[in-house]
């Protein structure tokens, strides 16, 4: 009979995950040698909310499920913010948490119930009763984790079940259900709205990540811009023409008079699907494999339970009944809403990005931007030094935009990075192809979160490459308080050289701090074979135009220096 650890580690390769996300601990060592002895890899961590996010970036780009080996006591509460992350962002990532055996507990541990943490934030959290069921709890875990509107499921794993007998392997993985087909009369509902729209608009959210080829096709026969949001940014190329990302492009929002809301929650960074956000006279078609997610926070003219792929599908073929072909694109489109916030982005260019004076974010996203490979990753994180990147990135592929968003845990950028770049070493092996290259940007404030996490890409070996945004400060915050106050507290974090500090954990590093350093920098950064990060020290008073500009508002604060609306939306007056 196998042990309960082997049979454990056999489950997870039949789930077809081939690396997992854990702290060295002694309480999973059993589990971690199990894993080991089956090629599958470990990757380091040095926060368990870090191994939790490696995991969720591994499940966002791998379409797997993500797996974080961690303690209960202290490793459980640690790991709850990561596990929030993954619930906002709907990544199916199971949480392994081995705990001391059920037998040893004193009447008074708090132990006693130590999910009770994440109950409220998972799927599902449930202690696993006997070793010979491992591998069925394992697999159900992954089922629910995938199921429906993904998201987390913790485990709880007593120990002494790693060395006992673990039975036969179970069958598995569990066959998902077939999405749900939509409604005939739906889909002719949403394909007469579009079809007499005179600015229809796509949203495409993380559920129309992996329906590419049917957005791309219902965008081009019928010449309906698509905003791109979350992980379904590149789905349609953001060429600007037909794919647009939804940060630049959100003040085309409320021109729409029919908006097709695809595999998107009408979330904060959405507007709620709400005034000024969006026109008050819009009418919303939205598609969703959960019911629950319909009808939220505005009525929803045609609510589709489907699958994205399947229903984008059937739409254009509704479509393509409906006016016998294609059709050329509005001169409505987004394109035209947005030059009063591309001529104030090219004024900055202009102005403000010459070869002498201080570094402008801006400069160093138009440059990167230039740089990356379409194919790329880009993994962003922090405040202002995230929008000015916003202003400028370009995505070309889906999956292939993540950050912090919709939790706003800054720092988690960071681990959300180690999972993407194992995932496209991971998929790389298997397709023969190179990697894609991932690519982190970050300001100072963020990075610090999680700063020794640099360790486990140095341990790993993670072709990742890291640029950070250093103004010092709490960027935001410092200039919010500038222009309410006329002073700043508590918001400065000193001249920190995080270029010294990444060549001390092993990764290659360099600083700039002048405007004509940047593009050479880039392309060693970008040249280099292993790890490395660029510290860019960036102009301190940057920030101030963006609060002050709405144009310049990629991601909105609603902060001290802005209207207390609770609906509020950039503006192009």
């Amino acid at each position: 009979m196998a042990s309960g650890a082997t049979i454990l580690a056999a489950a997870i390769q039949r789930e077809g995950v081939g690396t997992v996300f854990s702290l060295g601990g002694a309480a999973h060592g059993r589990l971690l040698d199990a894993l080991d002895r089956a090629g599958v890899r470990i990757i380091s961590a040095r926060h368990e909310t870090a191994a939790v996010a490696a995991a969720d970036g591994y499940a966002r780009i791998t379409d797997r499920v993500g797996f974080a080996i961690i303690i209960s006591k202290q490793g459980l509460p640690n790991a709850v913010t990561g596990i929030l992350a993954a619930a906002l962002a709907c990544s199916p990532v199971v949480v392994l948490v081995v705990r001391p055996p059920l037998a040893t507990e004193e009447p008074g541990s708090w132990l006693d119930d130590e999910l009770v943490f994440v109950r409220p934030l998972v799927k599902r959290a449930r202690t696993v009763p006997a070793a010979d069921r491992l591998a069925e709890y394992l697999h159900h875990a992954c089922h629910l984790a995938r199921s429906g509107r993904p998201g987390p499921v913790v485990l709880a794993i007593p120990q002494d079940q790693l060395s006992s007998e673990g039975g036969e392997p179970a069958e598995g993985p569990l066959a998902p259900p077939a999405p749900p087909e939509p409604a005939v009369a739906a889909v002719e509902e949403a394909a007469a709205l579009l079809a007499t729209a005179r600015r229809p608009l796509i949203i495409a959210g993380r559920g129309a990540a992996r329906a590419a080829a049917a957005l791309q096709r219902l965008a081009r026969d019928f010449a309906i811009p698509v905003l791109g949001h979350s992980l379904g940014r590149g789905a349609v190329p953001e060429d600007l023409t037909l794919g647009f990302p939804w940060p630049l492009a959100q003040v085309a929002a409320r021109e729409a008079d029919v908006v097709l809301v695809l595999g998107a929650r009408l979330t904060e960074r959405l507007g709620f699907g709400l005034p000024p956000r969006f026109h008050p006279a819009a009418r919303f078609i939205q598609v969703d494999l959960e019911a629950e997610e319909l009808q939220r926070a505005r009525a929803i003219t045609v609510p589709i339970v489907a699958e994205v792929g399947w229903a984008t599908q059937r739409i254009a073929e509704a479509l393509t009944r409906r006016l016998g072909g294609a059709r050329p694109l509005s001169p409505e489109a987004p394109g035209y809403v947005l030059a009063a916030m591309a001529n104030r982005l090219a004024r900055i260019a202009e102005v403000g990005l010459g070869d002498e004076g201080p570094l402008h974010p801006y400069r160093v996203a138009r440059e990167a931007t230039a740089l990356l490979p379409p194919h790329a990753i880009v993994v962003g994180d922090g405040a202002d030094a995230l929008n000015w990147m916003l202003a400028h990135l370009r995505i070309q592929e889906a999956p292939g935009y993540l950050d912090h968003y919709p939790s706003g845990s800054m720092g988690i950028g960071t681990p959300l990075a180690v999972g993407a770049a194992a995932a496209a070493r991971e998929l790389a092996a298997t397709s023969g192809q190179p990697p894609r290259p991932v690519v982190l940007f970050t300001g100072d404030g963020a990075f610090g979160f999680y700063l020794a996490e640099l360790n486990s890409i140095a341990l790993a070996q993670l072709p990742l490459r890291i640029v950070v945004l250093n103004d010092q400060a709490w960027g935001t915050e410092r200039h919010g308080q500038q222009l309410a106050f006329g002073r700043t507290i508590n918001v400065d974090l000193g001249e920190t050289h995080y270029d010294q500090i990444a060549r001390g954990f092993g990764l290659s590093a360099e600083q700039v701090r002048h405007p004509r350093e940047v593009r050479p920098a880039l392309e060693r950064l970008f040249a280099s074979p292993g790890p490395a990060l660029l510290d860019c020290w960036m102009d301190r008073e940057a920030g101030r135009e963006r609060k002050q500009d709405p144009r310049l508002q990629m991601i909105p604060h609603d902060d001290i220096t802005v209207s207390r609306q609770p609906y509020r939306a950039p503006s192009v007056a």
